[in-house]
Parts: structure tokens; sequence; C-alpha cells
């Protein structure tokens, strides 16, 4: 069967941008035109569509989309932990799920967590490239062979660090940073020690071809990505971009969806020109941003500096935001830390959503903002992004208040005298 691209430019409206069309209140036509012209990505393996996957669209018509890196690593967390974390992440919203698993046994990990996943899924195939072997053994065999094995697991898009080139080494010598991506720095370890081009790169069209056999999604890596405010929008940066939308191009001459990463650590005042070079290198490919960070100064809140980052990165044209959590540059996220920052990334998306105008994007707000006024604390709490925590707070400001039932006509901040919401009324009923 052809990919969703094939398809979509053989006019064919498939029941995934059927679906898709129906979730975002689009014409199903109009969806379908994008799709084709590799504006709009559905990620979504033919085997993972089988089992239990729930079709998602990433592009600029679109609501913005949401991912959350969750996965093992050699020195802690668990299967259990992560299966946790997953429930969480989908239960605040997330439209996205990437295992970066590191350590234990990848293949059950990544066939436990995808069959509890019902969104998009997806991963960094040189982790496990080299999970038993060292970076030098590496060898286009191993890469193939893993990019194989994992599609017919029903990954529905792989992060691909295809643009890191060997001529681009040069150019981080002199960052704060270097090469904070750990797929762009095993790339690059392995080029310097065999004095050979990103084997990524060398392979593309083959590992086109084994994508398009499943239809999974590139996510075209920025290896290059700056890690560091003072490493933003360098030449290394913008030559991997450059390379980037070569790759766009040819993968869709290869019949496959494509969306492309981007940075990283950037000040605010450059995420505008971001945004914009990168639809112009890459024909409009979707673009699936990690934050943007606005200021390296906050370990423990970064998931705040990436929400600020997002929300300008959504509006200046970025589809797909990578979460950040408040461990980020510190540790492993807990399962509280998935839904800080679920949350978060899911705020600077919809405040995006707002200001770009996008078709009812306001419309849940005006919900909440009327239940709130009518101090209807049900329905003020349903609404809102996450309704577990909203109550638990809520519930703690009427224990110490006295007051037990949620129905109550009652202001857990201001009381009975002070409430602008009853005055308003009052001032309602006498004019």
């Amino acid at each position: 069967m052809a990919t969703q691209l094939q398809q979509a430019r053989a006019g064919r409206i498939t029941d995934e941008i059927k679906f898709v069309a129906q979730q975002e209140n689009v014409d199903s036509s109009l969806l379908l035109s994008e799709v084709a012209a590799g504006r709009v990505v559905i990620p979504a393996n033919k085997l993972h569509l089988k089992a239990n996957l729930r079709p998602v669209g990433i592009g600029r018509i679109l609501s913005v989309k949401v991912n959350a890196n969750i996965g093992t690593s050699p020195v802690s967390s668990s299967v259990k932990e992560e299966i946790e974390k997953l429930a969480i992440a989908l239960e605040v919203g997330t439209d996205a799920i990437m295992d970066l698993s590191t350590g234990g046994d990848l293949d059950a990990i990544r066939r436990q967590l995808i069959s509890a996943c019902p969104v998009a899924f997806g991963t960094v195939p040189v982790y496990q490239v080299v999970a038993d072997r060292s970076v030098e053994d590496v060898n286009a065999k191993t890469i193939l062979d893993c990019i194989t094995k994992q599609a017919q697991q029903g990954v529905d898009f792989f992060t691909i660090h295809a643009g890191v080139l060997k001529e681009y080494l040069p150019l981080v010598k002199s960052r704060v940073a270097g090469i904070v991506s750990r797929g762009g720095a095993l790339i690059a370890k392995w080029m310097v020690h065999h004095n050979k081009q990103n084997p990524f790169y060398e392979m593309f069209d083959d590992l086109c071809d084994i994508m398009a056999e499943y239809d999974v999604c590139f996510s075209l890596g920025d290896g290059l990505r700056p890690g560091a405010i003072a490493d933003a929008t360098d030449q290394a940066q913008l030559a991997e971009l450059r390379t980037l939308g070569e790759l766009v191009q040819r993968a869709r001459e290869k019949g496959c969806q494509v969306m492309v990463e981007g940075p990283g650590h950037i000040p605010f005042n450059q995420i505008q020109y971001n945004m914009e070079i990168q639809n112009k290198l890459c024909d409009g490919a979707p673009f699936y941003v990690l934050g943007p960070i606005v200021t390296d100064i906050a370990p423990g809140f970064d998931h705040i500096t990436s929400a600020i980052g997002g929300t300008a990165a959504a509006f200046y044209g970025a589809s797909f935001l990578c979460y950040v959590t408040p461990r980020e540059h510190l540790g492993l996220p807990t399962a509280d830390d998935v839904r800080a920052g679920v949350v978060a990334a899911k705020i600077a998306g919809h405040a995006a959503d707002i200001a770009r105008g996008l078709k009812g994007a306001s419309e849940r707000d005006r919900k909440l903002s009327i239940a709130r006024n009518k101090l209807d604390w049900q329905q003020h709490i349903a609404q809102s992004l996450d309704p577990k925590t909203a109550a638990r707070m809520h519930d703690e400001a009427c224990e110490k208040a006295g007051v037990k039932n949620v129905d109550i006509d009652y202001c857990t901040m201001c009381g009975k005298d002070w409430c602008s919401a009853r005055i308003n009324r009052e001032i309602a009923n006498s004019i």
C-alpha cells in the first residue's frame, strides 16, 4: 500500500485524512492538498494503524501538536515507570510519544510502550544502533537492520541525523556547548574515527525505501542544534539546516513523509528568523522544535523557558513542540515532571493557536471563562488543561475554608464579600 504522501498525490482521501480533518474541523480536500504538498504529515506506521493508533496531523493549517519524551537509561528508570509516564502524558493530552530508551531490553521496552500508545510513536534509531557495540563498530548493515526492525514494530516516525556532515564539524569548534545532540555527537564521533561521511546521509535512499514500505515519517534531526544561547543561529546550525532542506526533497521524491527538527537554545529575538528560514529552506515541511529554550539560567524551570520560546515558535511557524520538563539538564524526568512538561508545552501551543486565529481555538477558553464567572467549579475544572491538578488545588482551598461541596456557590479565592464575580451579579441585577 502506498504512503499517505503518495496516496494524497494521487488524489485519494484516506481514512486517516478523514479522521484528522474531522478532529481538526478542517475540510478534507484542503487537508488532502496540504498532505500532498508535504506541508502536513500524518505519522502513521501501517502496522501501528492496524493495532491501536489514533492518527494525528502535523502542519500549519492544524492545531499545534506536542510530543513527550520518555525512556529508560542504563543507570536509572524501569519499564514500569516509563509506562506510568506514558499514561500521564496521554492523560494531559500529548499528541505523540518518543521512546529515547538507552538501557535494558530495547526491543521489549519498545514493544510494551507501543502496545500501550494510541498516539504517534517515535524513536531515535541510532541509540539502539550503538547500544550493544562501540560507535566505531557501526556499519551500514547494523543501521539498516535496526531501522527495519523498529519499523516492523510499528514506530511512526524516526529521528534521523542525516544532516550532520563531516565538513561541518570544524564549525562547532568555537561553540560554547559543542554538539549537544546525543545522536549528532555519536555520528560525529563515528565520522572522526573513520574519516568518512555521515553514513545516514550516504545511505539516505536506502533508508527511504524501508520507511516508505511501512510509511514511517522522517523527523530529520538537528544534530548541530545550539545547546546554549551563545551558539544560537550559528554557521554550523544553518549549514545543517540547508542540508536538511535537500533531504526533505529527496525523501518526498521517494514517497516519504518528512518533518524537520529545530533548535534548541535560542534567544527570543531570534525565534522568528529561525522559523522563517526553516520554512524557506525546507519548502514548508512541518517544523518540530525542542522548546526553544530562551535562556540558559533556569535549571529546574526549563519547562517555563521552553513554553515562552514554544509560544513564539508556534506563532511564527513551528507545527510541533517537543516538551521540556523541569528536570531538563538535571536528570531523567519523573512522572510529575512529565505532567508539568506536557502541560507547559500544551499551554504554549494553545496560546499560539489563539494568537494566529485558528478556527475554534479560543472556544474552550470562552467556556472556562463563563464557568469561572458563574463560580461553576465543576465546569471550570473540566475545561482546564490538567483537571486533576486543578481539582486538587481547588479541593485544598475548599478544605482550608471549611467548604466541602464543589458545587457550592463559593469563591475559594475571595470568600463571599470580596468576590468580583458575586459583585458583578449584583451590578447586573441592578442596571
